[in-house]
């Protein structure tokens, strides 16, 4: 008989090789397939104990396929009623397309129609079809103008073991599918280690433990589908019910003398929830093996002169989690490091691009190109013989240790980043300031901004690391990896869990926008809104992934993982605290708050005095946020309103009505805007400032004042339009720019505006 294994592209070669270790002959590497040929027993022992293919296929046919009548001749010849026994049910699975068959979902109905009428010719019935659980599943795959028939002997994927559900994990931890896993350690030839005495395994950022799971297994002589209940073989006709039971009763007899077998799992894995996952995990598959957890600096320990293999899952099914990437490259740096000159160890990463080389000290001596969703990787296998013992070491000051890095001048900016943080922490708690800026580009080689987050009402710190774009000039490759050890570094330094950093990647020259975050969802005209924040046993709600933070006295929720930026824009808290002196000076005045965000300039307003406050956003998750930022610090009620309106449309009709002014206005306008909700065709703050300055001057009571700010840096006020509109405009900038900011001044522009008598 024909068969055909499937399987991930890439993974040909690395199934061939189980194939014929399991005794298959004939076996023929394809594109995303194994063939193979033998009899029954020799496709039942694949799927019993392959952990590299995805589904096993007897090949009943190849026909032709130039056209649908093609199609259905040739499958109406095959003869069904020796598969598809009386009352079972089938489903057809179509794959692949050609220039007259172009729809899947055409050639699976055609098939269909084809076996039926086979059937109903001699039987006198048609058969029922079950797509979620047939009793018969038949695969028809089209190749140019050919098409391959057979049955599906696995049903459900291989990939499939039974303990999946029991390992998953929460937050960032992703689970990496089986037979990804049993590459890794197939490319590893951990087969090798098993063999030979007691194999140790090194299962760095371990994740849900899939790599885990599958050595043990391995080791102890289980094979992968010993907990499935249900084949696709079980119902078919031609099942060979005496092979299987004995392959079966083998496998349950290996399964218990290998249980005596020796295996050490140490593995390691900084994320919250790794370790119970894995443990879960390994229980599920039914495995009494206890892993070692260890840290970074214990491995070389745990090593010694042993010769384990050191697997290390870099990929992401997270891409833009590139916090998660620099500790997982730091841990797979130190792990080839302690095996580094090992002549019977083994390294293998499975890994996104080449970062993992520069971690692993040496260049790979095989690379498995391969597919993770949509994304390209590899799976990179290193000589440890070939690889440098001495990997760039960043020594930290105090009991912070040491941090290995990819680019060695790295430890530069370790050093200018522990200068920096600790006189910024002094001076934060003279000032009394919790969240502030401790790194901003001070060395142009590694250009991020770093501000830290403490927590108010729970313990807490948090990173907010912030890219700007590197110059074309500058490898991109480069500034990647010196970014992934700023992430490495970063919190060691600043004593910060590395779950809870946080990164953006933004551009440098031309201001950003601090509403572009997506997450504008509010649809309509205008609208006044004073609802209430929603509360939960008489506290307002903190949405998801949201964090309290103080500021001047007032508390504020902030965000990390769900928005683009965090809610609180740390260069603008001198802007904020004038707001509330402003306001002091009229008590009981009126605010108005235009592009308001998450309105922590309202609750400064109301802090100082405000009796009325109006706070207009063109986005309705934001005027949520900024409700829960006002009833939080206890600004409630009627006063307190929240208008959801394309602004620039709104000041222009207040100016207009000559019915409402304000005695302080707040105006922090985006950089450039082009949303399709706004009136206007877009907005660009240089091009349209004057126009918006003039229209809010108009609002003001007499007497009353407005502060204007952005944040393009090369931003030039039109002075001689206003002046002529008589609108006095006072530069303000150097008053409101942060300590923590002073190295950047041009971080924001800010006014005073007036309008005169």
């Amino acid at each position: 008989m024909e068969f055909v294994a499937t399987c991930p592209k890439g993974f040909e070669s690395l199934l061939a090789g189980e194939l014929h270790a399991h005794g298959a002959e004939g076996v023929r590497p394809l594109v995303g397939q194994v063939s193979f040929t033998g009899g029954l027993a020799d496709a039942y022992r694949c799927c019993l104990w392959s952990r590299l293919a995805s589904n096993v296929t007897l090949v009943l046919a190849r026909v032709g396929a130039a056209n649908a009548d093609q199609l259905y001749e040739g499958l109406a010849r095959i003869p069904w009623e020796n598969h598809v026994s009386s009352g079972a049910t089938m489903a057809i699975e179509a794959r692949g397309t050609n220039e007259q068959l172009r729809n899947t979902q055409f050639v699976a109905l055609r098939s269909k129609d084809a076996v039926a009428d086979r059937l109903l010719a001699h039987r006198g019935a048609r058969p029922l079809v079950n797509t979620d659980a047939p009793d018969v599943g038949i695969v028809v795959r089209l190749s140019r103008e050919r098409a391959l028939v057979g049955i599906d002997l696995t049903g459900e994927p291989l990939f499939n073991r039974g303990w999946e559900a029991a390992g998953t994990g929460r937050g960032r931890l992703a689970p990496r599918r089986a037979d990804y896993a049993a590459a890794l350690l197939e490319a590893g030839c951990w087969f090798r280690d098993v063999r030979h005495g007691s194999p140790v395994l090194v299962d760095l950022f371990s994740g849900t433990g899939s790599v885990a799971v599958e050595a043990a297994s391995q080791a102890l002589d289980r094979a992968p589908g010993l907990l499935r209940t249900r084949w696709g073989f079980s119902h078919w006709a031609g099942h060979d019910a005496e092979a299987w039971d004995a392959l079966a009763a083998e496998a349950a007899d290996r399964a218990t003398a290998g249980a005596e077998n020796g295996v050490e799992l140490l593995l390691c894995d900084t994320r919250p929830g790794a370790e119970a996952a894995a443990r879960r995990a390994l229980r599920a598959a039914g495995m009494d093996v206890e892993p070692r957890f260890l840290t970074a600096g214990e491995l070389a320990a745990a090593v010694g002169d042993g010769s384990p293999l050191v697997v290390a899952d870099l990929a992401w099914p997270q891409p833009d989690d590139l916090a998660s990437e620099a500790e997982a490259l730091s841990l797979f740096s130190a792990g080839a490091g302690a095996v580094a000159g090992h002549d019977a160890a083994g390294v293998v990463a499975l890994s996104p691009d080449d970062a993992a080389d520069a971690a692993a000290g040496g260049e790979p001596a095989e690379t498995i190109p391969v597919i993770l969703g949509r994304d390209d990787a590899t799976i990179r296998c290193y000589d440890p013989l070939s690889l440098s013992a001495e990997h760039p070491l960043v020594e930290l000051r105090g009991t912070a240790g040491s941090v290995p890095v990819l680019v060695g001048a790295s430890d530069q900016f370790a050093a200018r980043l522990a200068k920096v943080a600790k006189l910024r922490a002094k001076w934060a708690a003279r000032e009394d300031v919790s969240c502030y800026r401790v790194y901003d580009a001070d060395l142009p080689d590694y250009a991020v901004s770093i501000d830290l987050f403490r927590g108010s009402a729970t313990p807490g710190r948090w990173l907010y690391v912030s890219e700007y774009a590197a110059p074309r000039d500058v490898d991109a490759g480069l500034a990647r990896r010196r970014l992934l050890d700023v992430l490495a570094i970063a919190p060691r330094v600043l004593d910060v869990d590395p779950a809870n950093v946080h990164v953006r990647v933004r551009t440098r020259a031309r201001g950003g926008s601090q509403y572009a975050d997506g997450g504008r969802e509010g649809r309509g005209p205008a609208s006044r809104d004073e609802r209430p924040a929603r509360r939960r046993d008489g506290r307002v709600e903190l949405p998801r992934g949201a964090h309290l933070v103080d500021e001047g006295g007032l508390t504020f929720e902030v965000n990390f993982s769900e928005r683009l930026d965090c809610g609180l824009f740390l260069d603008h808290r001198e802007t904020r605290s004038l707001v509330r002196e402003l306001m002091k000076r009229t008590p009981g005045g009126s605010f108005l708050n235009l592009f308001a965000y998450t309105g922590t300039a309202s609750c400064y307003a109301a802090d100082g005095g405000a009796g009325l406050t109006t706070t207009v956003d063109l986005s309705r998750p934001s005027l949520d946020w900024a409700r829960r930022n006002m009833e939080r610090n206890g600004f409630v009620g009627r006063n307190h309103e929240f208008i959801q309106a394309d602004v620039l449309q709104w000041v222009a009709d207040r100016r207009h009505e000559h019915r409402y002014t304000w005695d302080l206005v707040f105006c922090d306008v985006p950089t450039f805007s082009n949303s399709n909700r706004m009136h206007a065709s877009s907005w660009d703050v240089q091009r349209d400032h004057a126009d918006l300055i003039i229209s809010v001057s108009r609002l003001l009571s007499r007497g009353g004042c407005a502060i204007f700010s952005c944040n393009l840096r090369s931003f030039k006020p039109d002075v001689e339009t206003l002046e002529k509109a008589g609108v006095e405009l006072v530069d303000i900038t150097a008053k409101t720019i942060p300590e923590d900011f002073s190295r950047n001044p041009k971080i924001h522009h800010a006014y005073l505006v007036t309008c005169r008598e």
